[in-house]
């Protein structure tokens, strides 16, 4: 697999722009229920459990694919993938939009939940295959939290979407700019410089299972997934479900002002991304440092805010906010950390594995706060404040087994790493970037 530029250099980005906004449509899509989710207990006529199972649901799937789909990578390319990923999420949030009853509502999350799981390894993929590798922490960085300006449309102008033209039309125009992006997608994006469609050594089901254990096997792999893990689950609360209504229920924001505050969620996560990508670029030793730091920067400010006596005041929402951003650009260190762990052939089936960690976090995150939302509420759609503070504390729980777990990986690939220069060297030429 070639790292260098193809005949015209301009071209990498090229291909680059194009999947990153295939990601971006994708988290569009996967976000567009972050405003709907009173309309959403109104249409579907659901509780707090039913409202967060959308969303539980679309990220289980999401986490189930992740090691599937960057074996289907690795052997089949990005473009084929890129396309069913498109055709996939499409076609799930045109069911949506149709949607009259809980069970068709929650079929249709599934096909998004599985369209989004194929786009943002893929795009990996196409930034190793098509960049030097001195840029690759810093364009996966951008890729990663550019991407998420796909979130903007689905905070205030979805809003005024579901408020102007109703759940159908706001839905079904998302799903219509899917087939547009498969048109550029089709005559654009090609795999390497090289190749049109990559493809990869078809494997057996050995072979396969051997491929993944020795990707697992890599102390690098699993410090990857647990910092991936730890750092954007509070993002994914906040953009994906529960922050609106937090902000309007528990903290008493107008609407306006809750969608503003989530659209500065997506543009402080997009403004981090170049900070971190270009630190990691730096201080690659210190890369699992940075992780903890900025789980500790959550822990705090969420601790300021559910600890404030009443409403809190906007400065220190915006506070929240701003430190909340972070999260997302944090778990793209753990992929750094897959990328020099393993060979270049096992770089897409890695970054699944790493991939599991943040969205399982996010979808316990997700079910916890429902569950412990509708434990203290039993019946009610009008939660309080105050069974909101209870609900949102639970991301402590999932914080301190992240932290542990950081530590214990941490202290793993450094013993490896003393092992290995006593042995003369290491197999893997960035191992020792890891160990810190």
């Amino acid at each position: 697999m070639s790292n260098e530029p193809g005949p015209v250099p301009g071209r990498r980005y090229t291909v680059w722009i194009v999947g990153l906004l295939a990601y971006g449509l994708a988290v569009f899509h996967r976000s567009s229920l972050a405003v709907a989710g009173l309309a959403a207990t109104e249409r579907f006529d659901i509780s707090a459990s039913q409202l967060a199972s959308f969303t539980v649901l679309q990220l289980l799937v999401y986490a189930s694919m992740q090691i599937p789909v960057g074996l289907m990578v690795d052997r089949f390319g990005s473009r084929t993938v890129l396309t069913a990923a498109i055709v996939v999420v499409g076609t799930g949030q045109a069911a949506f939009a149709f949607a009259d009853s809980y069970a068709l509502a929650l079929g249709a999350r599934v096909l998004v939940g599985a369209g989004d799981a194929m786009t943002f390894i893929c795009v990996l993929r196409l930034v190793t295959s098509w960049f030097p590798r001195r840029q690759v922490p810093l364009i996966s960085q951008l890729t990663g939290n550019l991407g998420q300006l796909g979130a903007l449309a689905a905070a205030a102008p979805m809003t005024w979407a579901l408020g102007h033209l109703g759940w159908t039309r706001a839905y079904l125009g998302g799903a219509l700019a899917g087939a547009v992006m498969l048109v550029v997608l089709r005559v654009l994006l090609h795999d390497t410089p090289t190749q049109a469609h990559l493809r990869g050594v078809p494997l057996s089901a050995r072979a396969l299972v051997a491929s993944l254990a020795a990707s697992w096997a890599q102390p690098g792999t699993r410090l990857g997934l647990w910092m991936h893990f730890s750092t954007p689950f509070s993002t994914t609360l906040m953009g994906l479900l529960w922050g609106f209504p937090f902000l309007v229920t528990a903290e008493h924001l107008s609407a306006g002002t809750a969608s503003a505050l989530l659209s500065l969620l997506v543009a402080t996560s997009v403004a981090y991304g170049p900070l971190l990508g270009w630190l990691v670029g730096r201080h690659p030793w210190h890369r699992s440092t940075t992780s903890l730091v900025i789980v500790g920067a959550l822990a705090t400010a969420w601790g300021l805010v559910l600890l404030w006596p009443g409403d809190a005041p906007l400065p220190l929402l915006v506070l929240l906010i701003v430190v909340v951003g972070a999260g997302g650009p944090g778990s793209m260190i753990g992929f750094d950390v897959a990328r020099t762990s393993n060979p270049d052939h096992r770089t897409a089936s890695a970054s699944g594995i790493i991939n599991v960690g943040g969205f399982t976090s996010g979808l316990l995150a997700v079910l916890a706060v429902g569950a412990v939302l509708d434990a203290l509420t039993p019946g009610a759609q009008d939660y309080t404040p105050e069974a909101f503070r209870w609900a949102m504390a639970t991301q402590y729980l999932l914080w301190t087994l992240g932290v542990v777990q950081v530590l214990r990986y941490r202290r793993r690939v450094r013993s490896l790493t003393t092992r290995e220069q006593v042995a003369g060297g290491s197999s893997m030429v960035d191992l020792t970037p890891d160990a810190r």
